[in-house]
């Protein structure tokens, strides 16, 4: 397996702990207060939503097609 493969994976799950993040934030009573009141999740569940998706989807992507060495 090469290295960029390997790296992709690693930003692969890394993203995805980064989504369970976002996942059990959104579901905070706190969260889901703010949410309420404002239509939006705080900037830090927003934060944890866009870099998990990019992470996924980079890490994903590299994996599955990053070149061979």
């Amino acid at each position: 397996m090469s290295a960029n493969r390997i790296i992709g994976l690693a930003v692969f799950v890394a993203g995805l702990v980064l989504l369970g993040f976002a996942w059990h934030a959104a579901d905070a009573p706190l969260e889901q207060a703010s949410e309420t009141l404002t239509g939006s999740y705080t900037d830090q569940t927003m934060w944890y939503w866009v870099l998990g998706a990019a992470a996924a989807i980079g890490g994903g992507a590299l994996a599955l097609f990053g070149r061979r060495a």
